[in-house]
């Protein structure tokens, strides 16, 4: 692997009496996709949002660039250089397209770089360009996923984290979405993807771990995942 970016050891997170996260440990290299897959209730999102700082671990420790976050409140993670692109999208629907995307560099201070970003943005998704003024809610289910990445970019992100991209769109989106993924990777990006699109997400991702009930079940290069018969049969439809 190349230079770590994120390190995960020994994560257990509890919601009340349940434990969700029972000792994932996993990391991330410089300029990798990694993709964590599995069915739900196996604890790809809660591991999302405990590494976001959204939700704070029971113990564990999680590393970024080798400097410990897992006391660090979400915005402090954020301004790090960790980014996540929620599950849902989570737009907000009154404000316009152009008003969610500044919110994605509310905490930013180098306030020189926002045109640069702007037109990176409108470069990667031109209808977000071409709607701009519009309120976000008034966007199709597609353009509201752009609209969510867009607003991940401007916070300017070292490490990229997305909860279920394709959620909810046609076969057509998805596929939209994933060569945008694979651009904003070639643009430099380091992605952390969740996805229960098994398929799509290892045909992108360099490695994958596949979790179980909040256990890590199996990690390996993703093309070597695709060619699990384990993996093939229990999460890519084949038997």
């Amino acid at each position: 692997m190349t230079e770590v970016v994120l390190e995960v050891e020994n994560l257990h997170v509890r919601y009340g009496g349940i434990e969700a996260v029972k000792g994932i440990s996993l990391a991330v290299g410089e300029g990798e996709i990694v993709t964590l897959i599995g069915g739900n209730g196996a604890g790809k999102t809660t591991t999302l949002k405990t590494i976001s700082g959204v939700k704070r671990p029971e113990s564990g420790q999680i590393r970024f660039r080798g400097q410990p976050i897992q006391s660090k409140a979400a915005h402090e993670i954020v301004a790090l250089g960790v980014c996540q692109v929620p599950e849902g999208r989570k737009i907000f629907p009154r404000m316009t397209v152009y008003e969610n995307l500044e919110m994605g560099a509310y905490g930013r201070r180098d306030g020189a770089g926002f045109d640069e970003d702007f037109e990176r943005v409108f470069a990667l998704f031109p209808v977000l360009k071409e709607r701009s003024e519009q309120p976000g809610g008034t966007l199709s289910g597609g353009e509201q996923q752009m609209l969510a990445i867009g607003r991940g970019l401007m916070s300017r992100p070292r490490l990229l984290m997305l909860d279920e991209p394709s959620l909810g769109l046609a076969p057509l989106l998805v596929e939209r979405i994933y060569e945008l993924l694979r651009e904003i990777h070639r643009q430099g990006t380091t992605i952390l993807l969740v996805e229960q699109n098994a398929h799509m997400a290892l045909n992108l991702a360099d490695r994958g771990y596949v979790l179980e009930s909040g256990t890590i079940a199996l990690e390996d290069r993703a093309d070597a995942l695709l060619g699990n018969d384990a993996v093939r049969r229990a999460y890519l439809g084949e038997e």
